[in-house]
């Protein structure tokens, strides 16, 4: 990250900390004043809309107003630095998605890494399908496997950004299949998803909600999820490992905050997220809103985290090693 990035992250979570307030020892129990969560994405998006939800919920819960802040740049680097940055007491707290925290920090350049962040609980995720146009030599999954080993390399599978997580999954499940494949980025889902349709690529990387009206109108046909049981959205696809393929992959996203809470802190925001999920009204607020709500308790939420990121580095090495191969 460079000199100017840094100051702008210390200078928004010193922002953050002071619009929060400074702790009053005269003050009683957590919490006595608002709470920020940070949304490092722009207002109107999934992430944000679930922050604000929960926000409401929380407040609700912890008898304080809880106010969302979105703070962009950097592919979400900018907003997750700012809240890793800010004051460890429990009034800035954060989204901490897939990118920023697993993906990101393996391009170098941030001033994080998972070892500053809390996990407080996983909240959703997104999962990854990998769907086919029709009329290619394969129309199921066993078929694209055959293809590609036969063919190495003449699969194009398109992903949304190259570096991103979907690009991330395509890669990561070709090497525990043993075939190769032609990853091929473009600015987005939707643009994979129309070049697809259109032929100009074989295959493409998505998320269910993304294809399941194409797939109902035979535009597109799923070939697998990369989940460890099959999916309500296409309960005839199999997944991953029903191929026989040692590799799972989903985009998530949970609430974070800096290391080092207060311990009675850290549990009053722990209970209260875990009452928030357990009620059914919010998580039907949220299902009706696109989330699949997924909770998880913090110390789950950490091994995911960086069981992602342990395999994000393999996958970046791989991908190296194979351009540094080519002539």
């Amino acid at each position: 990250m460079s000199e100017w990035l840094r100051g702008l992250c210390l200078a928004l979570a010193a922002l953050l900390a002071c619009c929060a307030g400074s702790v009053d020892a005269r003050a009683g129990s957590y919490p006595w004043h608002e709470i920020a969560i940070v949304v490092p994405y722009a207002a109107g998006g999934g992430t944000d809309v679930t922050a604000r939800l929960l926000a409401t919920a929380l407040g609700k819960r912890l008898g304080a107003r809880v106010e969302v802040r979105n703070v962009t740049g950097g592919g979400g680097s900018i907003g997750t630095s700012a809240v890793l940055h800010a004051a460890p007491d429990g009034y800035t707290l954060g989204t901490g998605s897939q990118g920023p925290l697993a993906i990101l920090p393996h391009y170098g350049g941030l001033d994080y890494s998972l070892d500053d962040v809390d996990f407080l609980a996983l909240i959703g995720r997104n999962l990854m399908v990998i769907a086919a146009r029709p009329g290619l030599p394969y129309a199921d999954a066993r078929g694209l496997l055959a293809h590609a080993r036969a063919n190495p390399g003449a699969v194009r599978v398109g992903n949304s950004g190259a570096g991103g997580a979907n690009h991330i999954a395509v890669e990561g499940f070709a090497a525990a299949a043993g075939i190769r494949v032609s990853s091929v980025p473009f600015p987005g889902a939707a643009a994979a998803i129309q070049a697809c349709r259109e032929g100009r690529i074989d295959a493409v990387a998505a998320h269910p909600g993304e294809l399941l009206e194409l797939v109902r109108a035979g535009q597109l046909l799923p070939l697998l999820v990369m989940e460890d049981a099959r999916i309500p959205e296409f309960p005839e696809v199999p997944t991953s490992r029903e191929l026989g393929v040692d590799f799972t992959w989903a985009a998530w996203k949970g609430l974070i905050a800096p290391k080092t809470l207060p311990e009675d802190v850290r549990a009053e925001l722990v209970a209260a997220i875990g009452e928030i999920f357990a009620d059914p009204a919010v998580v039907d607020a949220l299902t009706r809103r696109g989330e699949r709500v997924d909770y998880r308790p913090a110390a789950v939420f950490e091994a995911l985290a960086r069981q992602d990121s342990a395999r994000v580095g393999e996958v970046i090495r791989a991908i190296s090693a194979h351009n540094l191969q080519k002539p």
